[in-house]
């Protein structure tokens, strides 16, 4: 490599390898099968530095997107083989980056003679895999395979110029934590990945994707409180309920075909998620059936005006920060903690144009909405 050395690769090394370290040892006590090899810090340095080199470079124009899986080849199931190793350096990433762009596709690096090489190609990772994807020029994301199956791997950390951001796993012990962030922060507790939290995790990775900005008010079952913060008419009601999504889950234990019912349950995560892009908010209930779309947030008759948040990200070295919600975003933002300070059993999921993500939910503890800044974890 003739590239100068990415210095924020050197600086979350000994971190990286930390966590993975704690994580398989807890794993292999558990009797966890099918675990990936733990990474070193030199390799996890060697391989950040050549990811962050080769996603500033383009490839007729194009700028690489990448992941790289750390396995051996024998662990990567249905795999495909290069007859001849390519050496973990940026150009060789550049070039070989469009075949293997789609998701769910990792490039695999395992060591030869004292280097690093890149072998093929698999979409078969062991649990606890270290990965590294490269999702635009000077943005990585270091994450693995979860110890459950999953459609969302858990982050590390993400690295973007000189800034690193490590996540914080005892984010996940807050009291009132809403369970979406205590889902995304659960790295070895296959409790928190139950399906109820999955689905609001793939909704939130959905509302992310389609790059529009939206907003999800997810409210309680079997009442009607919550119209009381919505201008009527609603533009878009849903009467009856939209239940699909509902019903799918409801099929959850007996579905005998995995793969068709979560091929159905992905298509209706993306129909309703596709639903906050229109302007107002998406309503559903917390059993997941649809009741509005395209509803305008109001201050409840008799309720005060929202002028503080508590605002947090789950990041090593993260502060708790008392903000105005205009601070955090524009208008999703401010109608957003609104209707949560004015319905407080409700959470709000706040996807930004920027790829900012937000979730608003009471704070029992404090008395005030908190707001849980997650993009970090949705990379």
């Amino acid at each position: 490599m003739t590239a100068p050395a990415y210095p924020a690769a050197r600086a979350v090394a000994a971190t990286v390898e930390a966590h993975f370290a704690h994580h398989l040892a807890s794993a292999r006590k558990r009797g966890q099968q099918d675990l990936a090899p733990q990474p070193d810090a030199s390799v996890i340095e060697a391989i950040i530095d050549a990811a962050f080199w080769a996603s500033l470079r383009r490839e007729e124009s194009y700028a690489p997107k990448i992941s790289l899986a750390l396995l051996p080849p024998e662990q990567a199931g249905q795999r495909l083989m290069l007859e001849r190793r390519l050496p973990l350096a940026p150009d060789v990433l550049t070039r070989v980056a469009p075949a293997v762009e789609r998701p769910g596709i990792h490039l695999g690096v395992w060591r030869h003679q004292g280097g690093l090489y890149v072998w093929g190609a698999t979409r078969t990772i062991p649990t606890l895999c270290f990965v590294l994807q490269v999702l635009e020029p000077g943005l990585l994301v270091i994450k693995h395979r979860r110890l459950e199956e999953s459609g969302k791997f858990a982050n590390v950390a993400v690295l973007q110029g000189d800034q690193v951001k490590v996540v914080d796993e005892q984010s996940a012990g807050l009291s009132d934590c809403p369970a979406l962030l205590t889902s995304l922060l659960g790295f070895d507790s296959p409790a928190t990945w139950n399906d109820s939290v999955n689905v609001l995790v793939q909704l939130a990775v959905s509302m992310r994707a389609h790059g529009r900005g939206g907003l999800l008010l997810v409210v309680p079952p079997a009442t009607t409180s919550w119209r009381e913060s919505i201008v009527h008419p609603i533009p878009y009601s849903v009467v009856p309920p939209f239940s699909r999504l509902a019903e799918l889950m409801r099929e959850n234990a007996e579905a005998r075909d995995r793969s068709a019912w979560q091929d159905a349950l992905r298509r209706s995560v993306d129909a309703v998620a596709g639903l906050t892009a229109v302007d107002g908010a998406t309503v559903i209930s917390e059993q997941y059936d649809l009741l509005a779309f395209g509803a305008k947030i109001a201050r409840r008759s008799g309720s005060a005006q929202v002028e503080q948040v508590i605002a947090t990200e789950p990041i090593v070295g993260g502060e708790p920060a008392l903000l105005n919600p205009g601070q955090l975003g524009g208008t999703r933002h401010l109608s957003a903690a609104q209707f949560v300070h004015d319905q407080p059993d409700a959470v709000a999921l706040v996807a930004s144009q920027d790829g900012r993500f937000t979730v608003f939910a009471w704070s029992p503890c404090e008395q005030r909405v908190h707001a849980h800044r997650v993009e970090t974890l949705l990379l």
